[in-house]
C-alpha cells in the first residue's frame, strides 16, 4: 500500500509539472484525480486515472451544458458613461445631484471641487448607482444640468464571470480531496507534497474569489464620470438652424455673444488687475510730465539763442 501511495504521489508530481505548460484546469484535474484515487481506497493505475478524468471531464462538460442557458438569461453587464454638464448655480446643482445620488440608492466614490482664480468652481465627481437606476439617472442630470457631453458605453463580462465562477467551484473541489488525500498521508515527504498542493489551490481561491466579488461590484452598480461646471451663460442653448436663413440669423447672433463675452472676459480680467493699472497709469503720467518739462526747456533754450549772439 505505502509502495501504491508514493507511486501516486509520484505520478501526481509528474503531471504537475506536465499541466503546468497547458493550464491552471488541468492541474486541478490531474490532483482531484489523485484524491479521488486515494478515497476509494485502490492502488492508482494508468487504467485507473484514465477512467476518472474521463469521467471528471464528462461531468464538467455536462454543467458546462446545463449552465449555458442560465448564462445567456443572466448575462453579467458592466455599464459606464462620461458626462459633461454645465450651470449657472453651481451651489444648487451640486446640491440637487448629491439628493438625487442618494434617492437613487448610489453613493459617490470620489468628489472633488476645483476653483483655479477665474471666480467659476468645477466638480469632478465619480457616481456609482445601482445598475437599474443607471439610465434614469443620467435622464435625470440632463435636467438638472445643461449636458455639452455624453458618452455611454457597456461591457458584456458574462463569458468570463461565469468562467472563473466554474474555476472557483473546481478549485473548492481540488481543495477537499486534497485534504481527503493528506488525511491519509503516512510519510513526511507525502504530506509536504500535498501540503504544497493544498496551500497553491487555497491562493488560487483567494485569486477567484476576489476577481468574482470585484466583477460582481462593476455588475450591480454603474459608474458615472461626472463633470460639473460653474458658467456664466450656458452654451449651445438654442435651437439648431435648418434654413439659409436661421443658420446666418444663428451665426451672427453667436459672433454677437461671443463678442460681447469676450468684451467682458477683458472687463472682468482689467478688475482682477486694477492694481497694476493704477500704477502703470501713474507711471506713465510721471514720465510724461518728465518728458513735457524736458522738452518745454529746450525750446526755451533754443528761443534764448539769437539773443546771445554778437
Amino acid at each position: 500500500m505505502k509502495r501504491g501511495f508514493a507511486w501516486l504521489l509520484t505520478l501526481l508530481a509528474l503531471l504537475g509539472l506536465l499541466s503546468g505548460c497547458g493550464g491552471g484546469d488541468t492541474a486541478a484535474a490531474d490532483t482531484a484525480t489523485s484524491a479521488d484515487t486515494a478515497d476509494n481506497g485502490t492502488a492508482a493505475s494508468g487504467g485507473s486515472y484514465g477512467a476518472w478524468a474521463e469521467t471528471e471531464v464528462a461531468e464538467d462538460s455536462g454543467q458546462a451544458e446545463d449552465g449555458a442557458s442560465d448564462r445567456l438569461e443572466n448575462a453579467k453587464m458592466i455599464y459606464t458613461a462620461r458626462m459633461e454638464v454645465e450651470t449657472t448655480a453651481f451651489d444648487t446643482a451640486a446640491a440637487d445631484l448629491r439628493t438625487l445620488v442618494e434617492i437613487l440608492g448610489g453613493y459617490f466614490e470620489q468628489a472633488a471641487v476645483h476653483n483655479y482664480g477665474s471666480g467659476y468652481r468645477s466638480g469632478d465627481y465619480t457616481v456609482r448607482v445601482p445598475a437599474d437606476q443607471f439610465q434614469p439617472f443620467l435622464d435625470r442630470v440632463g435636467t438638472l444640468c445643461h449636458v455639452t457631453y455624453q458618452e455611454q458605453t457597456s461591457e458584456n463580462v458574462s463569458e468570463a464571470y461565469y468562467d472563473a465562477e466554474s474555476r472557483l467551484a473546481t478549485q473548492r473541489t481540488k481543495l477537499e480531496r486534497l485534504q481527503n488525500l493528506l488525511a491519509q498521508a503516512e510519510n513526511m515527504e507525502d504530506i509536504i507534497t500535498i501540503e504544497s498542493a493544498i496551500s497553491d489551490t487555497e491562493l488560487e481561491i483567494e485569486r477567484l474569489t476576489g476577481t468574482l466579488r470585484q466583477y460582481d461590484a462593476l455588475v450591480d452598480y454603474a459608474t458615472v464620470h461626472l463633470s460639473l461646471q460653474e458658467v456664466y451663460q450656458l452654451s449651445n442653448v438654442e435651437e439648431p438652424a435648418t434654413s439659409f436663413a436661421s443658420r446666418m440669423g444663428a451665426a451672427f447672433a453667436s459672433g454677437w455673444r461671443g463678442f460681447v463675452g469676450a468684451l467682458e472676459s477683458l472687463a472682468v480680467a482689467l478688475a482682477y488687475g486694477w492694481v497694476w493699472l493704477l500704477l502703470l497709469a501713474a507711471a506713465g503720467t510721471a514720465a510724461g510730465r518728465i518728458l513735457w518739462k524736458r522738452r518745454r526747456r529746450e525750446r526755451q533754450a533754443a528761443s534764448k539763442e539769437p539773443e546771445n549772439k554778437p
